[in-house]
């Protein structure tokens, strides 16, 4: 009696935090609802190029396979973009023709964590562009039953708070629940706030609004910045299932 009484306390204690939780994201989103969209979220030049890419990929009809060939395309310019939120310094080398080159060298280690399961289908853009990028995960994933995001799973750097850069990949940005989650994780761990760069292909406007209300200083790099609560469709097109 005295376990189950335990038992259902937990329980009742779970379910009011999920409903506050709950409650707290719906003001929030109501707060920062008709606000203009932050000077922190960085969107990708919309080129013919990039305009050509998302046509293909976002086109039902395209096949699998060329799916993932193009998104694998989009993925590496959208590191490309984050690249320039990192800091460089000053540096001389040598050529090989003897020849003093004044260029730039980076300030310090960039690393990434992968959001799972879809940060995953960042990971060969961000490996095309930065090869030797040392990467962390978390796996996040919301409770069927309250909607609330849970952390199920995380493996993170010792040293992450010494990272110059972070970058934080999740190919959609939703009602910004495990956006939120992910980024107060790596704050968690000595991860200065403007450190983190999270990167995301399609970023929904509330979910994106939500996360720079409550962490403003983390810039946002983005494709494009889609209508609110647009369905996560996009690993499940390139992880089939």
């Amino acid at each position: 009696m005295a376990i189950a009484m335990i038992v259902n306390q937990i329980r009742q204690m779970l379910n009011e935090k999920s409903q506050r939780h709950s409650a707290d994201l719906v003001k929030l989103g109501k707060d920062v609802q008709e606000g203009p969209l932050s000077g922190n979220i960085i969107l990708m030049s919309k080129t013919p190029q990039v305009q050509a890419m998302a046509t293909i990929f976002r086109d039902g009809e395209t096949e699998n396979d060329e799916f993932i060939f193009y998104f694998d395309r989009m993925a590496a310019l959208l590191i490309q973009t984050a690249l320039d939120c990192h800091k460089f310094k000053p540096a001389q080398v040598t050529t090989p023709l003897d020849i003093t080159y004044s260029g730039l060298k980076s300030a310090g280690v960039m690393s990434a964590v992968i959001v799972l399961r879809g940060g995953s289908c960042l990971e060969i853009g961000l490996k095309r562009t930065i090869h030797d990028c040392p990467t962390g995960r978390m796996l996040i994933q919301s409770n069927y039953r309250t909607g609330e995001p849970e952390l199920h799973y995380l493996k993170l750097f010792p040293d992450i708070a010494q990272h110059e850069t972070v970058l934080l990949l999740d190919p959609q940005v939703s009602s910004g629940g495990s956006a939120l989650m992910a980024a107060k994780v790596l704050i968690d761990h000595g991860v200065a706030e403007e450190k983190i760069v999270f990167v995301t292909c399609l970023a929904g406007r509330m979910g994106v609004k939500r996360l720079l209300n409550v962490f403003p200083r983390i810039r946002v790099v983005a494709a494009e910045v889609v209508e609110n609560n647009e369905r996560r469709w996009i690993e499940e097109r390139y992880l089939g299932c």
